[in-house]
């Protein structure tokens, strides 16, 4: 397993900069006919790599795989269709040198704070399961029809799956990222948030969470991909001074056409306002103020603070198949340990990832000043980032566990972790592991009147 080989980009910098123009040009046909063949119906590389460290993709598992008892839309926790697996092998900082080129700087990092606690258990990579056929024929669509407009702030094609599956440009990599096939309808009862200090004391935080995603609704696959993108409400439970807060938002499909709109219920005042602004570098509720609006999936939201770049595409150790850490029942004092979580808890596969880097425009305000983010190839999510501050240096490292859920067909974004690694402490993000329920997913329940002004003033009442 051993690689001490510096990674190579598929596709330079320096090409993918002079592609980003204000409107892309559409694959060939013939490229577009390796979709499903040697490349995955979401343009993922079939085949394994080189040296079999990253398998070949199968696809054999749609939803449920044999043998796993799960009842989809339900609330019920991930099971794990690999939970007789093994590390590989553990990388630490004694030996992190062997395995540098498939470490992102974050990583690399928080092996020299913690060296005597901080690890990352590898596992074989599994690529078993698949989306619905319905969601590989609109990407096979998208990638012969759509186009980036706007400079990049929208896009042609249709509503469902990614809209570039064979990607050249920067802003077509953000694109899938913000637009990959996940849960039409959301549900969390309650999730827990923590903010853990270097000394592992934990701040708690709580929410109750529901969205709606127009995209992946049924009825709209497969129509033009245009007006609202997504509706979400989030109330806060917990720290009990802020209890009874909700706000609702509406995100449009194409930011150069509209804005993300959001109203707050203060259950001080029972009044409902609009927010000026809401996304950015605005803090995120229930996170102490650790956190900003846009580090939710990662990035998310509108881009046009930051001037973005793709640097290929490389191998690196990456949380995938993430279900040991959302077992249910899984004690958060068990998990949530003194500087990093509890390693023994995630899991860890060698994968390809998109990188994409987004620097901060001139006369913009934001604490990051670069962020640069891992895309799963297989997937189109981001699944790690680091964080940089306006005079350049490491700051934060992000991840999300993924897991492939069987409610949708499609994976889902679970707990994340966000490390300060200049302080020592981190934000666990998402918890639901002491929860009797889990996200709720695809059940179908909600339409958009659930998430106007009217509905959020209703629910606070």
């Amino acid at each position: 397993m051993k690689n001490t080989q510096p990674w190579v980009p598929v596709i330079t910098t320096l090409a993918l900069s002079l592609a980003a123009a204000n409107v892309s040009a559409k694959v060939t046909e013939a490229d577009a006919a390796k979709l499903g063949k040697e490349l995955t119906c979401v343009g993922a590389e079939a085949g394994a790599n080189k040296d079999g460290t990253i398998p070949a993709f199968s696809g054999k598992w749609l939803g449920t795989p044999p043998g796993i008892k799960y009842t989809p839309h339900v609330g019920q926790h991930p099971v794990d269709p690999f939970a007789a697996d093994k590390p590989l092998f553990v990388i630490t900082q004694a030996n992190a040198a062997q395995y540098a080129a498939r470490l992102s700087d974050g990583q690399k990092a928080l092996l020299a704070r913690f060296p005597n606690t901080y690890k990352i258990p590898v596992y074989q990579g599994r690529r078993e399961f698949r989306y619905p056929d319905k969601i590989c024929d609109l990407a096979k669509k998208n990638a012969r029809e759509a186009e980036l407009i706007d400079n990049g702030f929208g896009f042609t094609g249709v509503m469902g799956a990614v809209p570039f599956p064979i990607p050249k440009t920067a802003m077509e990599v953000l694109a899938n990222h913000n637009f990959p096939y996940r849960a039409f309808t959301e549900n969390n009862l309650a999730r827990d948030i923590a903010d853990v200090n270097s000394k592992g004391v934990v701040t708690w935080g709580r929410q109750s969470n529901k969205s709606l995603s127009v995209v992946t609704s049924p009825e709209n696959l497969g129509k033009p991909m245009e007006g609202t993108m997504a509706y979400a409400m989030t109330g806060t439970l917990l720290p009990e001074r802020d209890k009874g807060s909700m706000t609702t938002s509406v995100e449009p499909v194409n930011f150069a056409k509209g804005k993300r709109l959001a109203w707050n219920y203060d259950p001080g005042t029972r009044r409902v306002r609009q927010l000026p602004q809401y996304g950015y570098d605005t803090p995120l509720a229930g996170s102490g103020g650790k956190l900003t609006i846009d580090q939710d999936r990662l990035m998310n939201g509108a881009p046009d603070r930051y001037e973005w770049s793709l640097h290929g595409k490389r191998e690196m150790y990456i949380p995938a198949n993430a279900y040991k850490v959302h077992e249910k029942g899984l004690k958060y004092a068990d998990l949530l340990k003194p500087g990093h979580p509890n390693p023994d808890m995630q899991r860890y596969e060698l994968r390809r990832v998109w990188v994409l880097e987004g620097k901060l425009k001139d006369g913009f305000r934001h604490p990051f000043g670069k962020r640069v983010m891992f895309i799963d190839e297989d997937t189109w999510h981001a699944v790690a980032s680091d964080y940089y501050d306006t005079r350049g240096q490491l700051w934060q490292h992000a991840v999300i566990n993924y897991y492939y859920a069987f409610d949708l067909n499609a994976w889902h974004a679970g707990t994340s972790f966000y490390h300060d690694l200049n302080s020592g402490s981190y934000v666990a993000y998402n918890l639901f592991q002491e929860r009797d329920i889990g996200p709720i997913l695809n059940k179908g329940d909600m339409n958009a009147e659930q998430f106007t002004p009217a509905a959020l003033r209703s629910a606070g009442n």
